[in-house]
């Protein structure tokens, strides 16, 4: 998620992490984010109104907009192939290759993929 975020963060896109755990403090987000080194802005979203819009499923899931609309959802990379489970290296980069579409004023040509990871109801619970 950094390189993307080195990548395309000077190209004006912004990031930010969404937090949808109820459970999360304002301070265990900080303490995540900074132990990650995230530059992003970090938003807590205990009601998961933010993952609705995003249509987000699954953390860690990513979504782009362009103004109010939802133009990609899914997954950053294909690192995971199941929960447990994971390549030594991402061979496929979804959410590079979407904002790369999206800052060349293109089409992106798969706007959903699935996302492995916790999901995000279960943290209802």
């Amino acid at each position: 998620m950094q390189r993307v975020y080195r990548a395309f963060a000077p190209k004006g896109v912004r990031f930010f992490l969404v937090y949808p755990n109820p459970a999360d403090t304002p301070d265990a987000i900080r303490v995540h984010a900074k132990s990650f080194g995230y530059a992003a802005d970090a938003l807590r979203d205990p009601k998961q109104e933010l993952a609705k819009l995003a249509r987000a499923t699954v953390t860690p899931e990513a979504a782009i907009f362009t103004g109010q609309r939802l133009v990609y959802h899914g997954r950053i990379d294909d690192r995971f192939v199941d929960l447990g489970l994971e390549r030594p290296a991402p061979t496929v980069h979804d959410l590079a290759d979407a904002l790369t579409a999206v800052v060349a004023g293109v089409p992106i040509a798969h706007p959903v993929t699935q996302a492995v990871g916790c999901f995000i109801a279960d943290f209802a619970r």
